[in-house]
């Protein structure tokens, strides 16, 4: 009996051995095969949010090291004089005193002091004061203006200036990280982040102000106006100008003039003086669901071609009305500011290759680039161009130049755009030259008489005082 219940204990306790063993080898092979197959997310424990993976931010740091010594304050000072007697107050005199009519914003653009900033920040200035980032003060030169893009460029008598070469705005992305850099109240240089909201954006401005902003939500304030919009790496790819508040503070969208267009601008007013524009040749309307719908075309983007230029690039190249430009050395075209925002880059004799669809089928063409003739008659503020042959024949008249843009908010840019002046102080006139020719020769106490082409059968003489 002792025997049989021996034999029964040792049965026993080698089941348990074995069934013991077995459940470790298929175990250790479980945990093996979830360590080679599995990987684990790293976790980090917050007090706040419990887990959460690890991203890894955006760092300003280097972006910020490399402007905030190039952007500097820009004071505007008027001098005028104070009356200290009646005697003074008749026949003029007094004591000389100097008023801040405004302050913005600026960026050096080279080691030898050259400062870009708005126009509508030094507008009117008799001198311009100059604040660095060290605080250290100077007087700085207008060397010149083009108030239709809101540019002006400055310069600082001194050398090895810290300063921000021109980026490429062409390569910026919607989405993509920018900073704000500016100088406002004298505050010292200020930074603030945000992202690129939208590109060539038209804020349908009257006031001749340039329509393809980078769009960002930066925080920008008045004060900002002239400062360095900088992507991550520090490049400067625009000049922060505008933003959109009925209060005038930062609401949650501020707008930059591109980096590639400023260069331009800087470019043309330290060789020429002046802006030179070139220009493409064509008019026309941005497509949308609507407009296609009504035009019986399949395209909801791009640019329409109502009309083309005699004489001009785009005529010789072979485009009509009815092409839809998709777009021009690669950047794409889907409304009328990326088309100028591009072509106000390029200078004129340039060529641009242009993609475009006629009756649906894919077309391309090399255009070449012409000079737009353009000329401000600043008493009454008003633009003329050149008018082309199909202008003077729809106005039935020989001779003229065609009023471009309206710059004075006293005139009604509606009847006035787009009409011809054919003659001013009984000269007649056929040129851009011709205007310019004979406003110099005016002299100051001289009227201004101007004749105005309405329409063929209506011809209107003001004289201007």
């Amino acid at each position: 009996m002792k025997k049989v219940f021996s034999l029964l204990t040792v049965g026993i306790t080698a089941g348990i051995v074995s069934v013991f063993a077995y459940h470790q080898l298929v175990f250790n092979n479980l945990a093996l095969a979830v360590e080679e197959h599995t990987e684990i997310p790293e976790v980090q424990l917050t007090s706040n949010t419990g887990f959460r993976n690890i991203a890894e931010a955006p760092d300003f740091v280097t972006a910020a090291k490399e402007s905030i010594d190039a952007v500097v304050h820009v004071k505007n000072v008027s001098i005028g004089r104070q009356p200290r007697s009646i005697l003074d107050l008749y026949f003029g005199g007094g004591q000389e005193r100097k008023a801040i009519r405004g302050m913005g914003s600026g960026v050096i653009i080279s080691p030898d002091g050259y400062i870009i900033t708005n126009h509508h920040v030094v507008q009117g200035a008799t001198e311009v004061e100059i604040t660095l980032n060290n605080n250290k003060t100077y007087a700085a030169e207008i060397i010149g203006e083009a108030p239709e893009n809101d540019i002006s460029l400055l310069k600082i008598d001194g050398e090895d200036f810290s300063y921000l070469p021109f980026g490429d705005s062409n390569a910026v992305e919607v989405g993509e990280w920018v900073l704000a850099v500016g100088n406002p109240f004298n505050l010292t240089s200020t930074v603030t982040a945000g992202i690129v909201s939208a590109k060539a954006r038209d804020l349908n401005s009257k006031q001749g102000v340039f329509q393809s902003f980078i769009q960002t939500d930066a925080a920008v304030n008045s004060g900002n106006s002239g400062g360095a919009l900088v992507n991550t790496n520090g490049d400067l790819i625009g000049i922060n100008t505008a933003i959109t508040s009925q209060t005038g503070a930062f609401i949650g969208y501020s707008f930059a003039i591109p980096s590639n267009n400023a260069k331009k601008i800087v470019e043309d007013l330290i060789e020429f003086g002046h802006v030179r524009k070139a220009f493409l040749g064509v008019r026309g309307i941005d497509l949308n669901g609507q407009i296609a719908q009504e035009l019986a075309i399949e395209n909801s983007q791009g640019f329409y071609v109502s009309s083309v230029e005699s004489n001009s690039g785009a005529e010789k190249a072979g485009l009509k009305e009815g092409d839809i430009i998709l777009s021009i050395d690669d950047i794409k075209i889907r409304k009328f500011s990326d088309l100028t925002g591009y072509i106000n880059t390029k200078n004129p004799g340039e060529k641009v290759s242009v993609n475009y669809l006629r009756n649906g089928k894919a077309q391309q063409a090399e255009v070449k680039l012409i000079k737009l003739a353009l000329y401000r008659i600043n008493e009454i503020g008003i633009e003329v161009t050149d008018a082309t042959s199909d202008e003077l024949k729809k106005f039935g008249a020989k001779n003229g130049v065609k009023i471009n843009r309206v710059l004075s908010q006293r005139l009604n840019a509606e009847q006035l755009e787009g009409i011809l002046i054919t003659e001013i102080n009984d000269q007649k006139v056929d040129s851009v030259k011709d205007v310019e020719q004979l406003i110099e020769e005016k002299t100051n106490a001289q009227a201004l008489k101007i004749t105005f082409k309405v329409d063929k059968n209506d011809e209107k003489t003001y004289i201007f005082r």
